[in-house]
């Protein structure tokens, strides 16, 4: 961890919701004047999309689990050495892994280069004299036997939606985005979910703050769900891992925000509709604090 160079790393689960916290953090940074260095966690994936897929087909000949969520499929080393070295000098490498044609053609006349989707741009320097590393992605907080990447963050948010939530977000996502059938999507879940128990799920207990959207309809066959419960019909449930450090003021949020109430001595309740609200109203003064402390 570190003052002069701190990181915050925002992390969940494919289809979690981790772009509306992510958007939250844009917010700030954009009121406060903020220069963040920007890091998108697949892009420390081990392989691009055609690797994956024929070493995925290379692990069920063997009989092994392969995933994005496990330590196999994923860079944890050059992570860690990432905030390792930002936490340190403000410095660090960083790519992209790109998603679709557009982003391949914006990263191509970037960078001169004839890169497709699916593939990773070339490793190259973080932009100098940034105000913090802003992670958002699948590991953010994950910790192996080898690597332990949560020892560098300062302040790590999870998005953790109940788990038939999250899988109705991500079948509509999939199939939607990128044309998944519901079957291949289902096969993609079971074969996740060893790593996702192994991984992803440990990484909530080490955040500082986790927000969990909870549906108020019935979810309790995601798979037959015909579209993603409402903002309306959910509520979120924030938890503080430690309130007193974070100088977390609960009655000024629950005045800020209306119909939230607590459920425990440090968790809080809001309506679904009020989450990035929230998130705003919650983030900005840790963020405003962490700027004040660079400067001491």
């Amino acid at each position: 961890m570190s003052k002069k160079h701190p990181i915050v790393a925002v992390t969940g689960s494919s289809g979690a919701g981790t772009t509306t916290v992510k958007r939250a953090f844009e917010h700030i940074f954009y009121r406060d004047g903020i220069n963040s260095a920007v890091i998108e966690g697949d892009s420390f994936h081990r392989f691009d999309r055609a690797e994956m897929k024929r070493e995925m087909a290379h692990a069920a000949e063997e009989h092994r689990n392969l995933s994005h969520f496990g330590p196999e499929a994923n860079r944890f080393d050059l992570l860690e050495d990432l905030f390792r070295n930002y936490g340190e000098s403000g410095s660090g490498k960083k790519r992209y892994y790109i998603h679709s044609d557009a982003e391949a053609e914006y990263h191509n006349g970037r960078l001169g280069t004839q890169l497709n989707a699916g593939q990773f741009t070339p490793w190259e320097d973080l932009p100098e004299n940034t105000d913090l590393l802003f992670y958002e992605g699948l590991h953010g907080l994950v910790v192996t036997e080898s690597d332990n990447v949560a020892q560098h963050v300062d302040l790590g948010v999870g998005v953790v939606p109940i788990i038939n939530l999250e899988w109705i977000q991500k079948i509509f996502r999939d199939n939607a985005e990128r044309g998944y059938s519901a079957e291949a999507i289902v096969d993609t879940i079971m074969r996740r979910m060893p790593d996702y128990i192994r991984h992803i799920t440990p990484q909530f207990s080490l955040t500082d703050i986790n927000f969990q959207r909870v549906a108020t309809v019935d979810t309790s066959n995601p798979f037959i769900a015909r579209d993603i419960p409402t903002p309306d019909e959910s509520f979120v449930i924030i938890r503080f891992k430690n309130p007193e450090k974070l100088e977390i003021d609960f009655p000024y949020l629950l005045s800020m925000v209306h119909d939230s109430f607590m459920s425990r001595r440090n968790t809080m309740v809001v309506p679904g509709g009020k989450m990035g609200m929230a998130m705003e109203i919650i983030l900005q003064p840790i963020i405003e604090r962490m700027m004040e402390a660079r400067k001491v």
